[in-house]
C-alpha cells in the first residue's frame, strides 16, 4: 500500500479566512495537511491552526461518546440513553417552569459550521423561548447593528477592497494574528504587504504595537475605547476642510449628510485629542489623506466593537468612508456579493423593510434585543433572578461562555445552579462541565463544509464546497442530526424522533417561502417539484445542510435557478470544482444592495444620533486611568484550540503586557507576578514589560483560564493561564447593540510580593 492513498481538498473550518487545505490520507488516517495551491481564494496560504486539524481529529480528549452527569461525575453512555436523559430533563423543566425558562447560547465555532448555520435556528424555534444568547454579543454585533440602520440589513457590511486599495486606515484590527474579520479573505498579511508594495499606505490605530502595526507605515497609539471620538473628529475635520465628497455614484442615494455634519460639529480634533491620546494635527492629517488618496478604505474590527461605543464607532467608520468619497468604489469600502441567496440579494432590489432592534426586552434589566438575541452579559442575572421566565435550563451549542463572556466567575456559579443543561460540544470544557448531558459533535473531517455565514463578508465572490474527508463511524450521528433531534425532543416528539422528519419540515418550509416570493427565481413554481429536484436520486439524494445549501446556491445571484441557468451554482456543480469557483472581485452595488424603507443610505440614523450625548460625556474621561485591553495570537482561536500541544507550546503567551514606565512606577519586574483588579474580579498573571503598548494600558489575551476542576482537556490544563473575563464587567454593555465591553476596562495593577 502506498504511503498516501488519496488527497482530499477542503476549506479550513477554523476561522473565517476560508483557506483551502490539501489533506493527504492513508486508510482512515490523516498523513499530512498543507495549503491547497489551487484554491481559488487562498492559493496555498495556510496559518498554523489549519495544519492542526489532524491533531484536533485525533485528540484523545475529544469526546466520542455522550456523557451524562451521574453520581457526581460525567460518565459515558449510549446515544439512546443520552436522548432519554435529554427528554426527561426538558419535559420536567417545561412542566415546572414553561418554555421561557429554557435559555440557549450559541458559540463562535458555529459561525464556521454548516450544520450549525442551517439547524441552530431550527433548534431555537423548537425551544420556543426568547432567552437567546450567542458569542455575537462579545464580538461583532455592533457592526451589524450599525450596518442595519444605515443600509437595511445586518449583513449589509461594507468591507475594504483590499486588493485594489492604496490607503488603508485600520482601527482595532490585527489581521497578522487573526486574519480578516467581517472582511473574509485568506492571507490578509500577504494582501497588506502587496498593498504597500504597490506604493500604498497602511495606518494602524491600536493601543498596542501589534504585529500588524509593526508592519504598517504608521502606528497611532490610541487610548482604549475612544475610537468613536477619533472617527467623529476625522469626519468633522473633513467637513471643516470642505472636503466632504460622497461622489457622483452616490448622488441621490444618501439621506442625512447635513444632519451628520451638524451632529458631529462639536467633536473637533482639538476637542478629542486629550482623551483619545492622538494630537489634533495628526487627526486632521489622516482625515485629509483619506480624501486625497485615489482609493482608500477605513476598516474597524474587534477593538472598535467590544467597547462601550461599539455601535457608534462602527457607524462612524462608514460615515468616514462615505464623506471621503470611498464608499462603494473600487478600492474603497464595498458591499460583498455572496454566491448563496441572502438578505442583500433577496427581495426587491434597492428597498426593503429596514432594520430595527428592541422587538423584545430582557426580563431583569429590560434590555432591548438585537438580531433576535439578548446580550450574553445578561445570562447570569436571567438565571439568578427569581420570577416568571427565570432561566432554569440551558442549551449550549459549541460555546464556552464561562471563559468568553463577562464576569466569568459569576456565570460559572449561575450555570452550577441550573436545574438542567445540555451541551453540544467536542470537549468537556469549563462550560460543558456543568451539563447534565454532553452530546459530542463529530470531528469536522466527518462533515461537509461551506462557510455559509462568513462568505457574506468576503472580499471576492467565491464559493467552496467541501465533502467529508471520512465517512461517519457506524452509529455516530452527524452534527445536524444531533441538533435536529434535540429540536424534535424539546418540541415534545420524544427521544425516538427521526431527524429526517425535522429536516423535511425545515426544507419544505424554506421552499414554500421562496416560491411565494415574487422576486425569487422560482416564484410561483410547484413546491413539490422543487423538493424533488433537491432531494431526488438524480441530485444525489441530498439531505440535511447540503440540501439547504443547494437551495440557497441555486436561487442565489450566480445560481442554477432550477433550470434557468444550467451552468450556475449548485452543490453538484461545486463538487466538480473542488478548489472552488471565483466569480470575481467586488463590484459597486449602490443602490440595488440597499434594503432601507427609503431606498437610500441613512447616514444619520436617529438611533445613532441619539447616542451622541453619551459620547460627548466621555470627553471628561480621565486620560490617566489604567485600562485593560485584550489581544489575540496567531496560534490561538478563542478558548477551544488550547488543547493542541503544537499550538500552545513554547514561550508563554498568557502574560500581562505593561509599558516600562508603568512597570517602573508600580515596581513590576519582568516575569514577576502582577495582580490586576477590576470592579468585578481579580487575577494574577506574569508581567511582560514591553514598549509595544502605550502607557497606562495593560493587556491580557482572551480565552485562557483552563484550571477549573471537572474538565477533560489535559494539554489546556497544563498551559492554563488566567481568564481575562474574570475582570470584564457584566454591567458594562454598549446600549445600542448589547455588546459586552471587553476592552478599555478600568483596572488597578499591583506587583505581588514574593
Amino acid at each position: 500500500m502506498s504511503q498516501v492513498d488519496r488527497v482530499v481538498v477542503r476549506t479550513c473550518p477554523l476561522c473565517e479566512a476560508g483557506c483551502g487545505l490539501e489533506i493527504s490520507v492513508r486508510d482512515t488516517t490523516v498523513v499530512r495537511i498543507r495549503g491547497d495551491m489551487n484554491d481559488v481564494f487562498s492559493k496555498g496560504y495556510i496559518c498554523p491552526k489549519g495544519s492542526t486539524l489532524k491533531q484536533l481529529h485525533e485528540d484523545p480528549d475529544r469526546l466520542r461518546q455522550p456523557l451524562v452527569w451521574r453520581d457526581g461525575k460525567h460518565v459515558e453512555v449510549s446515544w439512546e440513553e443520552a436522548w432519554e436523559h435529554v427528554e426527561r430533563g426538558f419535559t420536567q423543566v417545561i412542566a415546572d417552569h414553561g418554555r421561557e425558562s429554557i435559555g440557549a447560547y450559541l458559540g463562535n465555532p458555529g459561525a464556521h459550521n454548516l450544520s450549525a448555520m442551517t439547524f441552530n435556528r431550527v433548534l431555537l424555534t423548537a425551544i420556543g423561548s426568547r432567552q437567546r444568547f450567542s458569542a455575537s454579543s462579545v464580538d461583532q454585533v455592533p457592526k451589524q447593528v450599525s450596518a442595519g440602520f444605515m443600509f437595511g440589513t445586518a449583513i449589509s457590511v461594507p468591507v475594504p477592497d483590499l486588493d485594489r486599495c492604496d490607503y488603508l486606515l485600520m482601527l482595532g484590527a490585527n489581521p497578522y494574528a487573526s486574519n480578516g474579520s467581517l472582511a473574509t479573505a485568506p492571507d490578509w498579511p500577504g494582501r497588506l504587504e502587496a498593498l504597500r508594495a504597490r506604493g500604498g499606505r497602511i495606518i494602524v490605530v491600536d493601543p498596542r504595537r501589534s504585529r500588524t502595526a509593526e508592519s504598517a507605515d504608521e502606528w497611532l497609539a490610541i487610548r482604549p475605547g475612544t475610537d468613536a471620538l477619533l472617527l467623529a473628529a476625522m469626519v468633522t475635520a473633513v467637513f471643516e476642510a470642505q472636503r466632504a465628497q460622497l461622489g457622483d455614484h452616490l448622488a441621490g442615494h444618501v439621506n442625512g449628510l447635513a444632519e451628520v455634519q451638524e451632529a458631529l460639529a462639536e467633536f473637533t480634533p482639538e476637542a478629542v485629542a486629550r482623551v483619545v491620546g492622538i494630537d489634533a494635527i495628526t487627526i486632521r492629517r489622516i482625515a485629509i489623506e483619506l480624501c486625497d488618496a485615489e482609493r482608500a478604505a477605513v476598516y474597524g474590527r474587534i477593538g472598535t466593537t467590544t467597547v462601550s461605543f461599539g455601535t457608534t464607532a462602527s457607524w462612524l467608520v462608514d460615515v468616514l468612508n462615505a464623506v471621503t468619497g470611498n464608499l462603494d468604489i473600487v478600492g474603497g469600502a464595498m458591499f460583498p456579493l455572496p454566491v448563496v441567496s441572502g438578505p442583500t440579494t433577496r427581495g426587491k432590489k434597492g428597498v426593503g423593510k429596514g432594520f430595527r432592534t428592541g422587538r423584545g426586552k430582557s426580563r431583569v434589566r429590560n434590555f432591548p434585543e438585537a438580531l433576535g438575541e439578548f446580550p450574553a452579559a445578561l445570562m447570569a442575572e436571567e438565571i439568578d433572578t427569581p420570577g416568571p421566565g427565570q432561566i432554569r435550563a440551558m442549551v449550549v451549542v459549541g460555546g464556552n461562555p464561562v471563559l468568553s463572556t463577562p464576569n466569568s466567575e459569576q456565570l460559572d456559579k449561575s450555570f452550577a445552579s441550573l436545574d438542567f443543561m445540555v451541551s453540544v460540544d467536542i470537549y468537556l470544557n469549563e462550560t460543558s462541565r456543568h451539563a447534565d448531558v454532553v452530546l459530542p459533535a463529530p470531528s469536522s473531517l466527518y462533515r461537509s463544509h461551506y462557510d455559509l455565514a462568513l462568505l457574506n463578508f468576503a472580499l471576492r465572490s467565491v464559493a467552496n464546497y467541501s465533502p467529508p474527508v471520512f465517512e461517519l463511524p457506524p452509529g455516530v450521528p452527524d452534527e445536524w442530526e444531533i441538533l435536529a433531534k434535540l429540536a424534535g425532543i424539546v418540541q415534545g416528539l420524544g427521544p425516538n424522533v427521526d431527524p429526517d422528519t425535522i429536516d423535511d419540515v425545515s426544507i419544505r418550509s424554506l421552499i414554500e417561502s421562496t416560491v411565494r416570493d415574487d422576486t425569487s427565481v422560482i416564484a410561483g413554481r410547484n413546491p413539490d417539484e422543487i423538493y424533488q429536484a433537491l432531494s431526488g436520486p438524480e441530485n444525489g439524494s441530498l439531505r440535511g445542510p447540503d440540501r439547504i445549501l443547494d437551495l440557497l446556491l441555486r436561487i442565489g445571484p450566480f445560481g442554477e435557478g432550477f433550470g434557468a441557468n444550467p451552468a450556475g451554482a449548485s452543490v453538484a456543480m461545486l463538487k466538480q470544482h473542488p478548489h472552488g469557483v471565483d466569480y470575481g472581485a467586488l463590484i459597486p452595488r449602490i443602490p440595488e444592495v440597499l434594503r432601507t424603507p427609503s431606498g437610500k443610505i441613512e447616514l444619520a440614523p436617529a438611533e445613532l444620533i441619539a447616542d451622541l450625548p453619551r459620547l460627548r460625556a466621555s470627553l471628561s474621561a480621565d486620560p490617566d486611568a489604567m485600562l485593560l485591553v485584550g489581544r489575540r495570537h496567531l496560534r490561538s482561536n478563542n478558548s477551544w484550540m488550547h488543547n493542541i500541544r503544537v499550538l500552545v507550546k513554547g514561550k508563554p503567551r498568557c502574560t500581562l503586557q505593561i509599558h516600562p514606565d508603568d512597570a517602573a512606577r508600580l515596581g513590576v519586574v519582568n516575569g514577576g507576578a502582577v495582580r490586576v483588579t477590576s470592579r468585578v474580579g481579580s487575577v494574577i498573571a506574569p508581567a511582560e514589560i514591553t514598549d509595544a503598548i502605550r502607557p497606562r494600558v495593560v493587556s491580557l489575551p482572551h480565552g485562557w483560564g483552563h484550571h477549573l476542576p471537572g474538565t477533560r482537556q489535559s494539554v489546556a490544563h497544563e498551559f492554563a493561564g488566567v481568564n481575562s473575563n474574570v475582570l470584564t464587567d457584566h454591567e458594562a454593555i454598549d446600549p445600542l447593540s448589547g455588546n459586552a465591553v471587553l476592552n478599555g476596562i478600568p483596572v488597578a495593577v499591583t506587583a505581588e510580593s514574593k
